[in-house]
């Protein structure tokens, strides 16, 4: 059976209690529990107002070189990462198909010249044999029926003179079409530039029939087109000639600037949907389940080649700076009424609470346009204004 404690016991247990609790509401009234809550201070400093985006790097001018011609490759003269100038042979493709459509088309023609002349020597005779009928009809010595025979045959022989004429000049363009098949198995470089990509090999086969191979990329690496992609919620704020800047992530630190020169007005289409026809009722919720972005395209010089194709980059769109201003974190201020307050520790001890202008945003920190002076403290994580 266990023991009460004695009276004494008891009223020293009491008494410590109550002095505790008294502690403890003295504290809590007391100037310096405000102060035990996190404090910041208003500070000067540049802040930036901007949107950020994604975007891929892309070689501002590019060109595909395609076969027009069909055979195999025979010789390729350059690989991934050459340097080409204008007009420089980038790739040999046998001719034998189409040397021997081309000779081809040039017996064709000697044959036809060769009856043309035929021809002509039966136009020849025949205006001859008209002319001693014509003579001898003067004369009364010939028939009618012979002289309008003798006129036939040389109208015969005239059009027969004009047919083979056609048929040359037919041929002729057929063979200035074979040329220039010949022409295409030997393929040259359209521009200055650097080769980015190879996508056949020697000894490979081209069939140029349905579509056009292809076969190796130029691309001009300076300048380069940063390719961003907005959202619908920021797009918005973009300008075309606004500044901008990006960073990669081979570059580091190390920023590039530029300005908005084009904002395409339609976002990416899925390829399902451009499948489909884009309009079905099927693809309505899928499509509206998903982010709509626009694609931002910005213009930048790379002299020292430190940007290549493809590569990914973080797109800052500046749209307000602010230089030598005071700012504060945007969680030492609560929106109220659409008005920010700021509760502000004075150096008494006392938290007030005071409204403040505001200026741009980065999102992180905001520009103090007038309400607070620098160096005050203010209170972090402040209870709502309304609650008293």
């Amino acid at each position: 059976m266990s023991r009460l404690p004695s009276p004494r016991r008891r009223w020293a247990l009491a008494s410590v209690g109550l002095l505790s609790l008294a502690g403890l509401v003295a504290w809590q009234s007391s100037p310096f529990a405000e102060q035990s809550l996190d404090t910041i201070a208003v500070t000067r400093g540049d802040i930036e107002s901007s949107v950020t985006a994604l975007g891929t790097l892309q070689p501002r001018r590019y060109v595909d070189v395609g076969a027009q011609a069909s055979g195999q490759i025979r010789k390729l003269h350059v690989e991934a990462g050459d340097a080409v100038r204008e007009g420089q042979l980038l790739v040999e493709i046998d001719p034998s198909t189409q040397q021997a459509q081309l000779d081809a088309g040039r017996f064709a023609i000697d044959n036809l010249k060769a009856q043309l002349a035929e021809q002509r020597a039966q136009f020849q005779l025949a205006g001859q044999q008209l002319k001693r009928q014509r003579d001898l009809a003067a004369a009364g010595a010939t028939r009618e029926e012979d002289l309008q025979a003798a006129a036939a045959q040389a109208k015969v022989t005239q059009a027969r003179i004009d047919m083979f004429q056609a048929q040359i000049r037919q041929a002729q363009a057929s063979l200035r079409s074979a040329e220039a098949q010949l022409g295409y198995t030997r393929i040259y470089a359209p521009m200055d530039g650097t080769v980015v990509a190879v996508d056949a090999r020697e000894g490979q086969t081209l069939n140029a029939q349905q579509q056009t191979p292809l076969i190796l990329r130029i691309a001009k690496l300076s300048p380069m087109t940063v390719w961003a992609q907005v959202s619908e919620a920021d797009i918005g704020k973009v300008k075309p000639g606004m500044s901008a800047y990006f960073t990669t992530l081979a570059g580091g630190k190390r920023r590039w600037h530029s300005r908005v020169r084009q904002i395409l007005p339609l976002p990416p289409k899925p390829l399902e949907q451009a499948s489909q026809g884009g309009g079905s009722p099927a693809n309505a919720g899928s499509a509206g389940s998903q982010v709509v972005q626009y694609t931002v395209l910005l213009d930048v010089d790379n002299p020292d080649g430190a940007l290549m194709a493809d590569m990914t980059t973080q797109v800052f769109f500046v749209a307000g700076q602010a230089s030598a201003v005071l700012n504060v974190p945007m969680a030492a201020l609560e929106e109220v009424d659409g008005h920010y307050v700021a509760r502000v520790l004075e150096p008494h001890g006392k938290v007030v609470q005071r409204p403040v202008r505001t200026g741009i945003s980065d999102r992180l920190r905001i520009e103090v346009v007038d309400g607070l002076s620098e160096g005050e403290q203010l209170l972090m994580g402040a209870p709502s204004a309304s609650g008293g």
